[in-house]
């Protein structure tokens, strides 16, 4: 398990939780893309505009992604050429959720930006209503 790759990933998702629309702007990649997809074979494709939009939305009214990332486990990481992976499970709704994130390395070594997001839940029925 690469720790450091984990400090990133918590890093990240204490950003989100904080609404730190700045520093989230700066971890994500221009080239960012989140892929989900469902049980039933369902995907789409959300962008790194995409995102910063939800979240800069959200911070105006004064609403937060969540209360707590505690439950977030991370189950194995992967390192190779200037990226790095690592899958993170989390519940939502009760429900196992499984992510897998893409880091593309720093020119200083450290793990610079987020490339990808690969999100594995149960049912993308609400989230499709929202971009259709």
């Amino acid at each position: 398990m690469d720790e450091t790759l984990v400090d990133r990933m918590r890093a990240y998702l204490g950003a989100g939780l904080a609404m730190d629309v700045e520093a989230l702007d700066a971890m994500y990649d221009p080239a960012f893309e989140n892929v989900r997809c469902d049980e039933e074979g369902r995907t789409v494709t959300l962008t790194k505009d995409m995102f910063m939009g939800r979240f800069r939305a959200l911070r105006e009214r004064g609403v937060s992604v969540g209360e707590s990332v505690d439950d977030a486990t991370f189950l194995t990481t992967s390192t190779y050429d200037t990226y790095g992976s690592i899958v993170m499970r989390r519940v939502k709704d009760g429900l196992p959720v499984l992510y897998t994130f893409v880091w593309r390395r720093a020119p200083d070594g450290g793990w610079g930006t987020l490339l990808r997001e690969f999100t594995y839940e149960k049912d993308l029925s609400a989230l499709l209503k929202l971009a259709s």
